[in-house]
């Protein structure tokens, strides 16, 4: 092959790079554009024009409607975020009076235990205690505390007994025997079961 013809250019390459770039004309249409009246091509080209402006126009109202929406739902994520925290701050607020309401309750409780112990050596001190212990139950009742006391006889209930051990008993195998240590039951939750023991064969 000599340089010249090197040098000419292939028209498969060139038909190539037209497929790369732009797409080639469909053939019926440059027929109709070829044998149409130039006004009427020349009218129906401003029309696609006015047309594409238009599509222009809707796509970017809509890009700005898109842009304050996603600005609207930050403003929202962020105005969620910062309730979120005022509750969180309001409840942790909540629970702190709640437990100096209940120290300070239990505070005079105290001060009458120390007033009982105070007294001389020898002196009866029953009634005081007796006192005290009512003021205590009182602060227990007010915050809604119950006392789990299972009666002998009482069918096992596993998550309000903790068992012991098994005993001999006249009771009926499988219930409470006797009980050990009161349990406590605050708002239908155990703070700590009843500690009891279980009838067994005898």
């Amino acid at each position: 092959m000599s340089e010249e013809q090197a040098a000419e250019p292939d028209d498969t390459e060139e038909a190539a790079d037209d497929a790369e770039g732009t797409p080639a004309p469909d053939e019926e249409l440059v027929d109709r554009v070829a044998d149409a009246d130039p006004e009427e091509t020349a009218r129906e080209v401003a029309s696609l024009r006015t047309r594409v402006e238009e599509l222009e126009s809707e796509l970017s109202e809509e890009r700005e409607r898109a842009d304050e929406l996603e600005s609207k739902l930050k403003r929202k994520q962020a105005d969620f975020q910062n309730f979120k925290k005022r509750q969180q701050q309001k409840t942790e607020d909540a629970r702190q009076r709640a437990t100096e309401d209940l120290v300070e309750r239990l505070l005079d409780v105290r001060d009458n235990l120390v007033r009982a112990l105070d007294q001389e050596a020898g002196a009866d001190i029953r009634d005081g205690v007796e006192t005290t212990l009512h003021g205590f139950d009182d602060v227990l009742d007010d915050e809604n505390v119950e006392t789990i006391e299972p009666e002998p006889g009482t069918e096992l209930d596993p998550v309000h007994h903790e068992v012991l051990m098994r005993v001999d008993s006249d009771q009926p195998e499988g219930t409470v025997a006797d009980l050990h240590r009161p349990g406590y039951e605050m708002a239908g939750k155990v703070l700590r079961p009843a500690q009891v023991t279980v009838a067994d064969e005898e």
